[in-house]
């Protein structure tokens, strides 16, 4: 079969292609399929355009010249479809009904030659509620992105979703049920971090060290701030690390200025971003995770990665009872899970795992083996493949 998956961005700083549409494309070519994913270098504009390979799958980045708005947008969308058209692909997969990819899709919806089987993914809500709310666009392209959400997911042959909630949302829709596919984001595999090598890293100590692996916006930093202060009244010694970087900038300030406010400063850790060799040494370290989640319509759609992380990697974690988290962690068996904004259930779950090694180790290491049993990409491609033939 040939695939040819349509991306609306490229593969850095925005996470859906780069651990999304890869991995399931890797795992697809390793079943002898040919697997295509043409993008633009949007928010990567150095790289140019191009074309190489990974893993057996091809990869081009289009151009996104001219730099004139709306002629741009024709250009790029062009592109993307005359690379698609050129794969002569038997599936075409849109990774986000909206943008580029979404225009792509309309044009193979509306194909008379030869049309592809069109699929579409959704692995976030773009319209109200979702990401139209947090984003700075015009209201006039908020309106067309909610437009082409709603159209996009009705006008195929199929979807893929990445959580229980989108897949509601999109029957709500009107799409029958057996067209709907849930393929939850998958765990990436990487080697197991070395927990002292990553405390030496950023001269972390001997003490309780928690992580917070996060960008920042699917809860209050105000939050942390309260839970990490109570925890160090009670464990003078214990740490924050911070790994990530908030993808609004406000909300980095806003956690320095409470953790300042708070005297808690050398109490904080903060990494920003971290190369990917990195993070698995980081994760090591740490002998619990927060991950706090405010029920949002956002955050009960989406499909956290970061959570995957942390559960493939073997962290006792404790989060927030909220969409795919559910889904993730089995309370008491592979994790502790809490009502949505519950901070003093939270802290006691996080001493209980603190105080108690032998559940740490037990909550830990069925994590990550429900992750590699459940959600790896080949069983995930299988499921994906209904999609492409049913």
């Amino acid at each position: 079969m040939r695939i040819a998956m349509i991306g609306p961005f490229g593969l850095k700083y925005r996470g859906t292609i780069q651990v999304r549409a890869l991995p399931l494309a890797r795992e697809l070519a390793a079943k002898g399929h040919e697997v295509l994913i043409v993008m633009p270098p949007w928010k990567d504009p150095t790289s140019g355009a191009g074309c190489w390979s990974d893993a057996g799958v091809t990869l081009e980045y289009v151009s996104i010249k001219p730099a004139v708005p709306v002629l741009r947008e024709l250009f790029i969308t062009y592109r993307l479809i005359r690379a698609a058209c050129a794969w002569q692909p038997d599936v075409v997969h849109i990774f986000k009904p909206k943008a580029y990819s979404g225009l792509a899709g309309c044009y193979f919806r509306h194909q008379l030659i030869h049309r592809p089987r069109l699929v579409v993914d959704e692995d976030d809500w773009e319209g109200a509620g979702g990401w139209n709310e947090v984003s700075n666009y015009s209201a006039l392209l908020k309106r067309f992105f909610a437009w082409q959400e709603n159209w996009g997911l009705r006008h195929c042959n199929a979807v893929t979703v990445a959580s229980r909630a989108l897949q509601t949302l999109v029957w709500a829709l009107g799409v029958e049920a057996p067209a709907v596919h849930y393929v939850p984001n998958g765990a990436i595999p990487r080697e197991r971090g070395d927990r002292l090598r990553g405390r030496e890293l950023f001269a972390l100590g001997d003490g309780p060290l928690v992580l917070l692996y996060t960008r920042l916006f699917e809860f209050d930093p105000a939050r942390v701030v309260h839970m990490l202060a109570r925890l160090v009244e009670l464990r003078p010694d214990a740490c924050l690390l911070v790994v990530g970087k908030a993808l609004f900038t406000e909300a980095d300030v806003q956690l320095d200025t409470r953790v300042i406010e708070a005297g808690l400063q050398d109490h904080v850790v903060r990494t920003g971003w971290v190369e990917e060799s990195v993070l698995p040494d980081l994760l090591a370290a740490a002998d619990v995770a927060w991950f706090p989640f405010d029920d949002t319509l956002i955050n009960r759609t989406k499909c956290s990665v970061k959570l995957l992380d942390l559960l493939a990697a073997g962290v006792p974690t404790v989060a927030d009872a909220v969409g795919q988290n559910k889904e993730y962690i089995q309370h008491g068996e592979t994790g502790l899970l809490v009502e949505a904004g519950d901070e003093a259930a939270m802290l006691a779950a996080t001493l209980q795992i603190l105080d108690d090694r032998e559940l740490a180790d037990r909550l830990g290491a069925a994590a990550a083996q429900r992750m590699e049993e459940r959600y790896n990409w080949s069983i995930l491609a299988e499921r994906t493949l209904e999609a492409y033939s049913t």
